[in-house]
């Protein structure tokens, strides 16, 4: 397939990355000179980088727009993702298109156009099902019928902080059939790695099989 993504941040990067090890051509407009500077070096695979602005015409006709199965708008900017969408629906009739909303009172807004919408939660579920196609099917029928769940789990407090005033998600003792994949910061989620800090106040995103769900609640209590 062919994917554009409007928005070269957290999600959207790691969105890229996945499509692209598992065979698709990707393209992603991104406004921030900077960042699209990083991600044309950092992305392995068939893929266009475009310095733009993802809800204009022009730059959404440079990344080959007409010939796109999917378009994905992951901005943090629940307007600017309607209006990239509705062009590329209505202008250029691209078969599916998907925006993240950040805000949920916004959803509404988006179904009553036929606009796909996907929350920050939802829409970390569904690139861990596209991940997991890298690999093991049966842990994506898992997720489908339900016998992995994907929870929030508030951390209260750090007993044993390190110099950062956190713990890094590595070092934290998740029980096996679980693994923390995002953090929740305030506004922000960010798709975790081996080094990143967990701090006091953060909402971990853990997916977990249904039967250590009390076990993994456990283990971030003792955080």
């Amino acid at each position: 397939m062919y994917i554009i993504i409007s928005g070269g941040g957290k999600i959207g990067s790691y969105l890229a990355t996945v499509l692209l090890k598992s065979g698709n051509e990707v393209s992603i407009i991104e406004t921030n000179r900077e960042k699209a500077d990083q991600l044309s070096v950092a992305l392995e695979g068939r893929y266009l980088v475009i310095n733009g602005d993802g809800c204009d015409s022009f730059y959404q006709e440079e990344a080959g727009i007409r010939r796109a199965d999917v378009f994905v708008a992951t901005t943090g900017q629940d307007d600017a993702n309607l209006v990239a969408c509705e062009i590329a629906q209505r202008v250029f009739n691209v078969p599916r298109c998907i925006a993240r909303v950040n805000n949920p009172k916004n959803l509404r807004i988006f179904k009553e156009v036929g606009i796909e919408c996907v929350s920050s939660t939802t829409l970390i579920a569904t690139l861990i099902e596209e991940e997991t196609l890298l690999g093991s099917v049966s842990v994506v029928s898992s997720l489908t019928h339900g016998d992995i769940n994907l929870v929030e789990i508030p951390v209260n407090h750090i007993r044993r902080p390190n110099e950062e005033g956190g713990i890094e998600v590595a070092d934290v003792p998740m029980p096996e059939g679980s693994v923390i994949v995002a953090v929740s910061s305030g506004s922000e989620m960010t798709v975790v790695s081996p080094d990143t800090v967990i701090f006091a106040g953060d909402t971990l995103i853990v997916a977990a099989e249904i039967d250590v769900l009390d076990e993994v609640r456990s283990a971030l209590r003792g955080l």
